[in-house]
């Protein structure tokens, strides 16, 4: 059998991330809570409750569980409308409990990533008009400000705004997330406060902290035509990847907002990253439809064969997420893989959807690429927002009636690629012997040799 060590680059960050409403739950402050009870809004019916019991104490035990795998960082997030449940109103016992969590996690020996805003407002936001109120940057750069003055001494890494692209489409195109809007025009809109936001939210932090390291996580999602012969589906794809991909990534570099029929210059968001926070998961195929100009005329699905989740809802597709650094690297920062998982409550494809993904994250970091770390999505199963609990991401089990956490096999395996810094041979034999031949092909025994990654 063929012995090969992927040796990752000296101080590379191993973790995993979480988001507050989905794991700390009985937030009632916040407009996902209002939307999941509505009837119709969330997969059969459920809602987030308790979540993972985080605000009520249990992130010690599952940051627990992280550092005694090897993890050495962990990427979070802080829930806006506890902090500032009402208008300029600060909520100084929120603000402690994210001091209490951040000190037992840099205890712990993780390094914190905070995310300021996952996807979640406070119900008087969105009273006020939400992202489409123009004043929208104005109010997030407030909290930004309150809340970095006062956590400062405790984390350096700050991610102003998650997904930005996934958050305009899916709250106003979409409509699957509040305030369920079907509208490319406001979609378009919210991009481009969200960019403001992230702008002022950057200056902001670096005011207070002008050493802090400051990103954003934007979401790639791989598209290709169905059928490479079809110049109508090469169009849909590359306009696809354009808007959903390219737009807000290039405002945040050379200041230039790229929309359909438009370009917006915001000159005070150009070389506003410190760091280029890369989500991955997954490669869709996009076929031509006249029907759907919400859509950029595409219907997404995904090739025949294709090695999917258990709810189809993603592909692995390992050679993705490669076009997916390629592409993140042209922005000339280092690198930081902020989410990438796949959902799989029986814990059958994560292994092998894991150890193909960081053997192309491997491959990067061995060419001296600027990676520096890898958070895994997630930790424990935690509620995937309009798609309730029947989505099961974690390394962890976790049934929300009792709490309780069932350590699944993949749990092992992340513990032993973060201790020792590098996916093995003897790991995937283990953990994933199915793709084994493919990671290590027989016909390359005694001719390659696979050398630790350089620090880049």
């Amino acid at each position: 059998m063929i012995r090969a060590v992927f040796s990752f680059p000296p101080g590379f960050l191993w973790g995993t991330a979480t988001a507050a409403h989905q794991v700390e739950g009985e937030n009632r402050d916040n407009d996902f809570w209002a939307w999941e009870q509505e009837p119709g809004r969330i997969a059969e019916g459920h809602r987030s409750g308790p979540a993972c019991g985080w605000w009520a104490g249990r992130w010690a035990e599952d940051l627990d569980r992280a550092a005694e795998s090897g993890q050495n960082a962990h990427r979070l997030s802080l829930e806006w409308s506890r902090i500032e449940p009402a208008p300029g109103r600060v909520d100084s016992a929120a603000l402690q409990m994210y001091r209490d969590i951040l000190e037992g996690a840099r205890r712990r020996g993780l390094r914190p990533l905070v995310t300021l805003h996952h996807f979640t407002n406070p119900n008087w936001f969105v009273e006020r008009g939400g992202w489409i109120n123009p004043e929208a940057p104005s109010l997030f750069e407030r909290y930004v400000e309150t809340t970095v003055g006062i956590l400062q001494d405790l984390a350096d890494e700050w991610i102003t705004i998650n997904e930005p692209n996934v958050y305009a489409y899916a709250a106003y195109i979409a409509g699957a997330f509040p305030p369920g809007e079907t509208d490319l025009a406001h979609a378009l809109d919210v991009l481009q406060h969200l960019v403001l936001a992230h702008a002022r939210g950057y200056a902001a932090i670096h005011r207070l902290q002008p050493t802090a390291k400051v990103g954003l996580s934007h979401h790639y999602r791989g598209f290709a035509a169905r059928h490479r012969w079809n110049p109508l589906e090469r169009t849909v794809a590359g306009m696809r990847h354009r808007l959903f991909n390219e737009a807000v990534p290039r405002a945040v570099d050379d200041g230039w907002l790229g929309l359909p029929g438009r370009r917006i210059h915001i000159p005070q968001a150009a070389r506003t990253q410190d760091f280029f926070g890369l989500n991955y998961y997954t490669t869709e195929a996009v076929a031509f439809d006249p029907r759907r100009p919400r859509e950029l005329f595409g219907r997404s699905g995904y090739p025949r064969n294709s090695d999917l989740s258990p709810t189809g809802f993603i592909a692995n597709s390992p050679e993705g997420f490669w076009r997916a650094l390629v592409w993140a690297r042209r922005f000339r920062l280092p690198i930081r893989i902020t989410e990438n998982g796949v959902e799989d409550a029986e814990d059958k494809l994560r292994p092998r959807y894991l150890a193909s993904h960081l053997r192309q994250l491997w491959r990067a970091a061995n060419f001296n690429w600027q990676i520096e770390g890898y958070y895994h999505w997630t930790l424990v199963d935690n509620f995937e927002w309009e798609r309730g609990w029947t989505q099961r991401f974690g390394l962890w089990e976790l049934d929300p009636a009792t709490q309780a956490r069932t350590k699944r096999p993949s749990a092992d395996f992340f513990a032993d690629i973060c201790r020792r810094n590098a996916l093995t041979s003897e790991m995937v034999g283990r953990y994933a012997p199915e793709i084994f031949d493919d990671l290590f092909p027989s016909g390359n025994a005694g001719r390659v040799a696979f050398l630790p990654a350089a620090e880049g």
